[in-house]
């Protein structure tokens, strides 16, 4: 049975119409997405013209919509840049309209490798399925060479110590809910204190870069759609998101599994390095502190998932506590291990 939507359909017809939104005039219908109680997502109906609407869920706190508000200054200030992204219409901040802060972009006409794995062509096609893996770094280096400051985002983070605040804050963050010793925890975490970058130029970092948070274009050749979910976004250093880019790249090539892709026919890493750096104009050398904090963090952050999953009452699937289970020290090994490469 669907769910009841409780948002006055006539009050954001007319602040759409107010905006310059598609289908001036007609009454919007809306359709929802998904709910909980972080964020809310509708499709917004006028005629042919679709749109997304993004809100806090029911039982978001004032931290959730601080959020909000954060990812509405984000897409703002990523309108007519070259990154792909869901185009910003209209944002209330104020949430004079439904009562909540919201905005509303258009809708994504692609797909997602986290709902059933490649789509065709790039499930049987190789060579096609490489270039979903060029595609994915170079929207991380469109990001991260978007002039932040011009866009208006100073003060959107604090990129000034920047890595030298890193350990210590996942650290704190994992004493929270930890639950069972991580073997190469510690391993990484102190070679990250000792291998921070001498020096590095700020920009716009999404903070959760990989597969699982952007979209394609149906068909090929493969084409970056656009973005997802920005909730991690901050000013900080660009180069962490391709080092979650290659999360799955422990060497020259990827492990098969890819954690939750088959990663069969995608580039060899040096390939992405000198893609990265013909978009990006950011040096490379230093990609192995990049990969041992990708590793190091993800592990910190599923974690929280796995440790959830142990609680009585647990909402977590099982088929994803399962996963978590086994996927984070996977991480944390990797991370470790790869202490032994990347450098002194």
């Amino acid at each position: 049975m669907p769910q009841p939507i409780d948002i006055d359909a006539d009050a954001l017809g007319r602040w759409l119409d107010d905006h310059a939104a598609p289908g001036q005039g007609e009454r919007p219908v809306l359709e929802l997405l998904t709910g909980g109680s972080q964020n809310t997502l509708y499709r917004v109906r006028r005629c042919e013209n679709r749109m997304v609407l993004r809100m806090p869920g029911a039982r978001a706190d004032a931290a959730r919509l601080d959020g909000l508000l954060r990812e509405i200054r984000l897409v703002r200030a990523l309108s007519g840049t070259d990154v792909p992204h869901a185009r910003f219409i209209a944002a209330d901040d104020a949430g004079t309209v439904l009562g909540k802060p919201f905005y509303v972009m258009a809708e994504i006409d692609g797909w997602s490798p986290m709902n059933g794995g490649w789509q065709a062509p790039f499930d049987t096609d190789l060579d096609a399925r490489a270039g979903l893996a060029f595609q994915l770094v170079e929207g991380a280096a469109k990001l991260g060479r978007v002039d932040w400051r011009a866009a208006g985002l100073d003060g959107f983070g604090r990129p000034d110590g920047f890595h030298e605040r890193q350990v210590d804050r996942w650290l704190k963050f994992l004493a929270a809910y930890q639950v069972r010793e991580l073997p190469g925890l510690d391993v990484a975490a102190e070679w990250l204190r000792r291998n921070q970058p001498a020096h590095y130029t700020p920009g716009i970092m999404h903070g959760d870069y990989q597969f699982a948070n952007v979209m394609y274009a149906h068909g090929g050749p493969a084409r970056l759609a656009a973005i997802v979910d920005w909730e991690m976004t901050t000013v900080g250093d660009p180069l962490l998101d391709l080092g979650w880019a290659l999360l799955g790249y422990d060497g020259e090539n990827p492990s098969s599994d890819g954690f939750y892709l088959d990663m069969t026919g995608m580039p060899r890493r040096s390939e992405l390095l000198a893609h990265y750096e013909s978009i990006s104009g950011r040096p490379t050398d230093d990609i192995g502190y990049y990969l041992v904090l990708a590793n190091w963090k993800l592990g910190i952050m599923l974690e929280k998932t796995y440790a959830a999953s142990l609680a009585p009452n647990s909402k977590v699937d099982p088929a994803v506590a399962t996963a978590m289970g086994a996927m984070v020290p996977q991480l944390m090994t990797t991370a470790a291990e790869l202490t032994r490469t990347a450098g002194a």
